[in-house]
């Protein structure tokens, strides 16, 4: 492995934060396979620019406060990019439980009212299945669309 991979490996983490897989990705676009990519991942954690805990809050938090993205499908993503469960919990760990609840709150009001020509049970359907498909948890997406759906209009 020649030192500009490494320079080119640190540069690709230091511009944000990644995680093992997509620098495994990237290690192959430089032609670095097997014990040269294990061993560049290595020195990448030794030297801290690759932290999967640390990617996963970022991620987390991102996600959540960019694209208002429930855990379950934050997890979901996570899992696809080979995180593990611990770095996943403790991404997870970065959203506020208040802040959660409100934009939970907040998405579900504003597709509610968009959907006030329809039949109560449609309009009900609609809004969870628009919640579930943010990755909000059925459960919590229940308990607030009863709540919305008791208020007068």
């Amino acid at each position: 492995m020649s030192s500009s991979d490494m320079e080119k490996l640190r540069h690709y983490c230091a511009y944000q934060e990644r995680c093992h897989s997509e620098v495994k990705e990237k290690c192959r676009e430089l032609g670095l396979y097997g014990d040269a990519a294990d061993e560049a991942i290595a020195q990448l954690v030794q030297d801290n620019f690759l932290n999967e805990e640390r990617y996963a809050r970022a991620y987390a938090g991102g996600k959540f406060r960019m694209r208002q993205w429930g855990r379950k499908k934050i997890s979901l993503m996570l899992k696809q990019k080979q995180v593990s469960d611990y770095c996943i919990r403790k991404g997870l760990s970065e959203i506020d439980p208040e802040d959660y609840d409100r934009v939970l709150k907040q998405l579900a009001e504003r597709k509610f009212a968009s959907l006030k020509g329809e039949q109560p049970m449609k309009r009900t359907w609609k809004t969870m299945q628009y919640l579930l498909q943010r990755g909000f948890e059925s459960d919590l997406s229940r308990e607030v669309i009863e709540e919305i759906s008791k208020k007068p209009e």
